[in-house]
């Protein structure tokens, strides 16, 4: 593979930054018919790659791509999935570069979705052009690409139940995950769920004037802020009642052997630009982004955010609130814990309102499994060191599904770095990471 790499390297960057240049933005509107283009696009480069069949695939939302090839009915089936939609790209003054126009600056590919997930997807195209072309397939190979999974996927898990014949497979590979390091690889054994809120405090009902109102009445946005902060105690332990209660405890021996990744305090805090780290007391910073839940604040706002100022008392404020969660919760219950305990917190002086946008659960496959060995040595070949197997803290809410649709379990073979600053300006993926992730990928069909 390494030679084909090389033979092919020219190539294989312009047809992935072909895929770069279209700008499908899932969650804008404008953007619709960019999700079309790409989507065609994935179709063409799969025929040429070698599928006998890929297609574009209209759901209720933005289209699904299918593709196959089918070598013997009775071998083993691959199902890649991966996506093609991407974030917005706001801030755009603090990139460096066009995010729609890919750069390679210092060994990296610059562009929005470089990582996520156009260049990891693109990796399994070309992993699965030179098992063809070469002779080397031994696997029944089918392709499902989707355009929301920035959004929840909803599209996408309308359309497996009624096509859970057509995805029929042993096992659902996928990049769309980092690694812990470039020289100590990683892979992931599970991801977090995800539950996603949104909340909208009310008060007066107008807007007032903060010199004859203030201090005589609930400010909507003091209100939240203070709901919000109450939701975590001093501990960093969530305070919704049963929030816990279907979370189950690592084993001492389990944490042991998540333990091995390595890990420098000073390093990941100088990464993100932090003099200080905090989370839930008792588990260490790895556990507490990979094997505990969360909850985070995604955004917030309400009153006079404009230049200058204006003296008011808005008459509603609101928020965005996300849960991570572990393997064994469930996102519509957590959902339904988080409505009933915020609504239960408000004072009489406010009303609350809370909706629930998205969520999916989390899940696990057992490192024991042939599929994860098969990964494992591929890796291991590849990077010259035995990958750390790891929990993602991270959630792909639609693997979890089809997981139970098609009795297959997800394998998550992600070759992204932290460095790489996926859903921020100036996302980029080492060219290194691009071509030995193509390399594991050709291996793993070789082992499992």
């Amino acid at each position: 593979m390494k030679q084909y790499i090389e033979k092919n390297r020219e190539r294989f960057l312009e047809e992935l930054f072909s895929l770069l240049r279209i700008p499908s933005v899932s969650s804008e509107s404008a953007h619709k018919d960019d999700m079309y283009r790409c989507a065609q696009r994935l179709v063409e480069l799969l025929k040429e790659a070698g599928a006998d069949k890929a297609e574009v695939c209209r759901t209720t939302g933005h289209p699904v791509v299918y593709g196959e090839k089918i070598i013997d009915p009775k071998r083993p089936t691959v199902l890649v999935y991966g996506h093609y939609d991407v974030m917005p790209v706001d801030p755009l003054n603090l990139w460096k570069s066009d995010p729609f126009e890919p750069e390679i600056r210092d060994g990296a590919i610059y562009a929005r979705g470089a990582n996520d997930d156009k260049g990891q997807t693109f990796m399994h195209i070309k992993a699965f052009e030179f098992l063809v072309r070469t002779g080397q397939l031994r696997h029944n190979v089918k392709f499902l690409f989707e355009g929301e999974e920035e959004m929840g996927s909803n599209a996408l898990s309308k359309w497996i139940k009624t096509h859970k014949k057509l995805l029929a497979c042993d096992i659902i590979l996928v990049s769309d995950t980092t690694m812990l390091n470039e020289k100590i690889p990683s892979i992931n054994c599970g991801m977090r769920g995800i539950t996603y809120m949104e909340v909208t405090v009310k008060g007066p009902n107008k807007d007032l004037h903060s010199g004859h109102y203030g201090g005589g009445v609930y400010n909507p946005i003091n209100t939240l802020c203070q709901m919000i902060a109450s939701l975590i105690d001093e501990d960093g332990h969530i305070t919704i009642k049963g929030f816990y209660d279907d979370v189950v405890e690592l084993s001492r021996k389990d944490r042991k052997m998540l333990g091995r990744a390595p890990y420098d305090a000073k390093e990941y805090m100088d990464n993100i630009g932090v003099k200080a780290l905090k989370g839930e007391k008792g588990y260490t910073t790895l556990e507490r982004v990979g094997i505990r839940p969360c909850l985070d604040v995604n955004g917030i706002w309400g009153g006079y955010i404009g230049e200058g100022s204006k003296t008011v008392i808005p008459s509603e404020a609101h928020a965005k609130i996300s849960m991570r969660l572990v393997p064994n919760q469930d996102s519509k219950t957590i959902a339904k814990l988080f409505t009933k305990h915020f609504k239960a917190i408000a004072p009489k002086g406010v009303t609350v309102e809370v909706e629930e946008k998205h969520g999916g659960d989390g899940f696990l496959i057992p490192i024991s499994s042939k599929a994860y060995k098969a990964a494992s040595k591929a890796v291991g070949e590849v990077y010259g060191i035995e990958p750390v197997p790891s929990r993602g803290g991270g959630s792909i809410a639609i693997l979890a599904e089809m997981q139970r649709a098609l009795h297959a379990d997800p394998l998550l073979m992600g070759f992204g770095l932290e460095r790489d600053f996926i859903h921020s300006p100036n996302e980029s993926y080492l060219l290194d990471q691009l071509f030995k992730g193509m390399e594991s990928i050709a291996k793993f069909y070789q082992y499992f």
